[in-house]
């Protein structure tokens, strides 16, 4: 994978943009770098509905997952052929508090999994979609008195390099690395660097979760969910 990053501080609008998004190879690759670092067998073992961080949902290897632990969770999902869905909330979104509903899939291709999003929003689980094809990203029209719809609070911590690597730090599983250990995040943000270029390599990976404090032993689960985001290669 390799595409051009803009390391620039984007201005995110409220309701969100499809212009506030990074290119979403940009997207995956920061979000599956740190699903990579993050990973130890306990969390890996763990429920999906009890898990908090960054992940590759269980037994798909199309689909990265985050929840903050209290009220954002998100997904993103590669459809193939450049195509991706993100989808998720953010407690700051007012979409499903309308007095006239928004269809948040108006306009949507049928290369969505629409079961999915419709079950989803018919359980009122959904803030926004977004839709990623031909190199753009889009969304359903909005109201013009919406006035969030979560992008920001929800994704903007992964829209910046700089915002990425802050988020390793306060998820590493402390329970499973040396607490007296620091994570670097300038040797974040370079992995990160490597990652969207299509450049990190397995032994700059191991070297920083060494330097990070994590387990000898937690170290090839973290590298066997780098290879199913695609980020190594087998």
């Amino acid at each position: 994978m390799s595409t051009a990053e803009n390391t620039t501080d984007p201005s995110v609008h409220r309701p969100g943009r499809p212009e506030d998004l990074p290119a979403a190879p940009v997207l995956w690759a920061r979000w599956g770098l740190l699903a990579g670092l993050l990973s130890t067998r306990e969390r890996e073992a763990e429920r999906e509905i009890h898990r908090a961080g960054y992940w590759m949902a269980s037994g798909r290897d199309d689909t990265l997952r985050f929840y903050d632990g209290g009220a954002s969770w998100w997904a993103l999902r590669r459809a193939g052929d450049g195509r991706y869905v993100l989808y998720g909330e953010d407690e700051s979104s007012e979409v499903k508090w309308q007095e006239e509903a928004i269809d948040v899939l108006g306009g949507a291709p049928d290369w969505l999994p629409l079961e999915l999003l419709r079950d989803l929003v018919e359980s009122y689980m959904i803030g926004c979609v977004y839709w990623y094809e031909d190199g753009a990203w889009a969304r359903a029209p909005y109201p013009a008195g919406l006035a969030d719809d979560g992008l920001d609070c929800g994704m903007s911590r992964l829209f910046t390099t700089g915002r990425a690597a802050d988020e390793v730090e306060p998820w590493m599983d402390h329970e499973t690395a040396d607490p007296d250990a620091e994570v670097d995040p300038e040797a974040a943000a370079r992995l990160l660097t490597d990652a969207v270029s299509g450049s990190v390599g397995e032994e700059a990976v191991r070297a920083f979760l060494v330097d990070a404090g994590l387990a000898e032993e937690e170290i090839p689960g973290a590298l066997v969910t780098l290879r199913r985001t695609g980020l190594l290669a087998e």
